[in-house]
């Protein structure tokens, strides 16, 4: 076996590795962007970033608003940034030298 990056059953998921994916270039992401982004419900969208929470990858933020609702705000934390780095790197090591 490689001693190489493992992949991660939490990022795994496609929903999750698509909200980590438009999550890493960023500081953060306000949650109805990701929500329009992805197309998905947002039922949906709050069961997969709850896993992410959940395994310290994601931290919500609920920003006030002068008029209106707060907003929630998702960004990556260091473990769950490094996390998912790892994971892409598997899944490149994996499409590159399968057999290894």
């Amino acid at each position: 076996m490689s001693s190489g990056p493992a992949l991660d059953d939490v990022i795994h998921s496609p929903t999750r590795l698509r909200i980590c994916a438009a999550l890493d270039p960023t500081t953060g992401l306000e949650f109805a962007v990701i929500e329009e982004g992805l197309g998905i419900s947002t039922s949906l969208l709050s069961k997969q970033l709850r896993v992410l929470v959940d395994a310290g990858y994601v931290e919500l933020e609920r920003r006030k608003q002068p008029v209106g609702r707060p907003r929630v705000w998702v960004r990556l934390t260091r473990r769950g940034r490094r996390a998912f780095r790892e994971h892409v790197a598997a899944l490149r090591a994996l499409v590159e030298k399968p057999l290894t």
